[in-house]
């Protein structure tokens, strides 16, 4: 047997509050077994994504892989069965694991909150530390506060009543920079984000009946999953919890899991509980992966590529049926809709539109769909409730219907949007606005009456750097160019400063995210991701 692992050591973190309850010997020695066992093949699994990108460079197209063929047609395999508290998804809430919004979600009525480490939390040290700390207070039942701002209280409902938590770690290329291994290796922070979690969390969530269950981001192919499920397994069996107790969502989010989403939940088929159709980060991954196929692979503005666009039906549909095929949940995409205080118009035309996508959503088979605002939770539940009945999901619905061949996931050129000009503004201000918010330590951002996260500003920055190495002509005449850019750019930086005034713009961090923006959207070398150069500009 070898020797246990050197627990991780904290670097360039200033001590928080209450730290130590959540760094505790045990749980950094739990930690610096997660790094020992699986930040090796993480890191092989991070060199096999450039080396399929690479494929995808030289082949400009994907397929269904040849080598999984008898996983995809064995129709003998299903997920183990939902746990109690997962057998009714048919809504689940979003946000970062702040105080007030983990009594805002688990009180929202909602079945299901998604707490999230990833794209909706900018990771400081304080949201990483303190966002542990608001869910162990939250199952202990001691999370309850008073805004000192508004002197408002907020206080938990009976347990009965509170939404079931699904924990979302950090994606597997991101580090944290604030806990270093014996080996000088900064660990992973999928690894710390899970490990603290379920390290705490794991006994009293199975006491409650409620988990600990988790969303799994950017998972790219089936061999992360099969990580993640080796990870499940050590971590129950280190801490004498039951094989299986564990249950996890995967986001298929990125074009190349589309293609391997019966695989994904193959290698989970012990511990999956569904997966989950994730837009941005989705029409994102298209951008990057396809950034060099030409004309055809060029995307309209984020905002006209809807759900209903032929290669996005193709997407979600085979979600549906690869999912209720295996027996696991269906969970749609999000409704991003804040509603506005001052006016009534546009929360009415706003709500219509979260209607209409959520009644396509349930009648198409999903089981379960997200929201990002508390006022959302019944128009959603409306829709899913029409359908539903009594019944807690439609996993009968097999949808044997759909059949979509391997070219329908990417035939982007048959949609009849184009980039427009204002697509490109919007661009511009969605990223310097989400980015300036970020670097401040803020992951949900609401902008323009919507609730923005990371995958918002990937997809902004992914854009513009598409349109201008396309050389795309607007319908104005104008071609998108870096000088264009830079032009909206700037303007944009004197339209907030108008806006905020000169003291609360020189007070934020608009320069710098402006400055960052044009870094990711201008260099000529794709950054794989916008938070990776963004970490190094975060203070905390």
């Amino acid at each position: 047997m070898s020797a246990p692992a050197s627990p991780p050591v904290v670097v360039g973190a200033e001590p928080l509050p209450r730290q130590k309850e959540v760094l505790t010997g045990p749980a950094l020695d739990f930690l610096a077994e997660l790094h020992r066992r699986f930040t090796p093949r993480r890191n092989e699994l991070l060199a096999r994504r450039t080396e399929r990108r690479a494929e995808i460079a030289r082949t400009g197209t994907l397929d269904f892989l040849p080598e999984t063929a008898g996983v995809r047609a064995d129709d003998s395999w299903r997920v183990a069965p939902a746990p109690p508290a997962l057998q009714d998804r048919r809504v689940e809430i979003t946000g970062p694991a702040d105080r007030k919004m983990t009594v805002n979600a688990l009180n929202s009525g909602a079945r299901i909150w998604l707490a999230d480490f990833e794209d909706a939390s900018s990771p400081t040290w304080e949201n990483v530390i303190l966002g542990q700390l608001n869910l162990m207070d939250a199952y202990a039942g001691r999370v309850d506060f008073t805004d000192a701002r508004t002197g408002k209280s907020y206080t938990l409902r009976p347990q009965e009543e509170l939404a079931t938590v699904v924990m979302r770690p950090r994606g597997w290329h991101l580090d944290e920079r604030h806990l270093q291994g014996a080996d000088g290796e900064l660990l992973p922070g999928a690894l710390v984000d899970f490990g603290l979690y379920f390290f705490h969390n794991a006994a009293r969530l199975l006491e409650l009946g409620r988990g600990p269950y988790f969303y799994l981001p950017k998972t790219e192919s089936h061999l992360e999953a099969r990580l993640w499920n080796d990870v499940f397994v050590f971590a129950q069996d280190h801490l004498g919890i039951p094989q299986g107790t564990v249950r996890a969502t995967v986001l298929i989010e990125t074009i190349t899991a589309a293609y391997e989403m019966d695989e994904i939940l193959y290698e989970l088929r012990d511990h999956a509980s569904g997966l989950n159709a994730g837009r941005w980060d989705y029409l994102f991954s298209i951008v990057k992966n396809f950034r060099d196929g030409g004309p055809e692979f060029v995307l309209p503005d984020r905002n006209l590529v809807t759900m209903t666009a032929p290669f996005m039906r193709a997407y979600t549909e085979l979600l549906v049926r690869t999912c209720h095929r295996r027996g696991a949940h269906a969970i749609g995409g999000m409704a991003a809709f804040i509603p506005s205080r001052r006016d009534a118009e546009v929360n009415k035309v706003a709500f219509e539109k979260v209607r209409a996508d959520k009644d396509r959503e349930a009648a198409d088979g999903f089981d379960g769909s997200w929201v990002a605002h508390p006022d959302l939770v019944p128009i959603a539940m409306e829709s899913f409730d029409k359908v539903l009945g009594d019944r807690p999901h439609q996993k009968d619905r097999l949808r044997e219907d759909v059949h979509v061949k391997a070219a329908d996931l990417i035939d982007i050129g048959s949609l009849d949007a184009k980039p427009t000009y204002a697509g490109l503004v919007n661009a511009v201000q969605v990223g310097i606005r989400y980015i300036e918010a970020w670097l401040r330590g803020l992951g949900a951002v609401a902008i323009f009456n919507l609730m923005e996260d990371a995958a918002t500003a990937e997809i902004s920055r992914s854009q513009i750097w598409q349109w201008i190495n396309s050389g795309v002509e607007f319908e104005n005449g104008e071609r998108a160019t870096p000088e264009l850019v830079r032009r909206l750019a700037a303007a944009e930086l004197e339209a907030v400063r108008a806006e905020t005034g000169a003291e609360a713009f020189a007070a934020g961090h608009w320069q710098e995210a402006h400055d960052l923006l044009l870094t990711v959207a201008l260099d000529e070398e794709y950054a794989d991701f916008l938070t990776l150069p963004a970490y190094r500009h975060l203070t905390g």
